[in-house]
């Protein structure tokens, strides 16, 4: 089975030169971990909530949610993200993405077509995969 099977093909994305603040917002409403990053239609970083919590020490000194959002108004997404990010295309298969993401320990795979994003696959769209087709070998015995 190939990523282009399971991958969610309608991604939210953010600009280089966004705000982190707007990044931070998106994940707490949308309750996603992961936001692929463009230039023009091209991927040039991720953000995960990890970064977030790197970039905003200000809620590490006990500030509350308003005066770190402050914080993060004043930080570019383009200074935050992670450059060099691991992807991988349609047609590499579940279990090598699969493998990538437990061995390097990610959350998610943009998944790319000259160098363009085209959809993401995360650790949940792998598990709901394996289930599925492990109910299915259970059924057929």
């Amino acid at each position: 089975m190939k990523v282009r099977e399971i991958m969610v093909t309608e991604v939210v994305t953010l600009h280089v030169d966004e705000e982190l603040s707007l990044a931070s917002d998106i994940m707490n409403l949308a309750r996603i971990r992961h936001l692929p990053i463009i230039e023009g239609e091209r991927l040039v970083g991720i953000i995960s909530q990890r970064d977030l919590f790197r970039a905003s020490l200000a809620s590490v000194m006990g500030y509350g949610y308003a005066e770190t959002r402050d914080h993060l108004k004043t930080v570019s997404i383009r200074d935050a993200m992670v450059k060099n990010v691991i992807t991988v295309t349609p047609d590499t298969d579940i279990v090598t993405a699969g493998r990538m993401m437990l061995e390097r320990k990610f959350g998610c795979l943009p998944v790319v077509e000259d160098k363009r994003l085209v959809g993401m696959v995360t650790e949940t769209d792998i598990l709901r995969c394996f289930l599925l087709h492990y109910e299915d070998c259970l059924a057929d015995k």
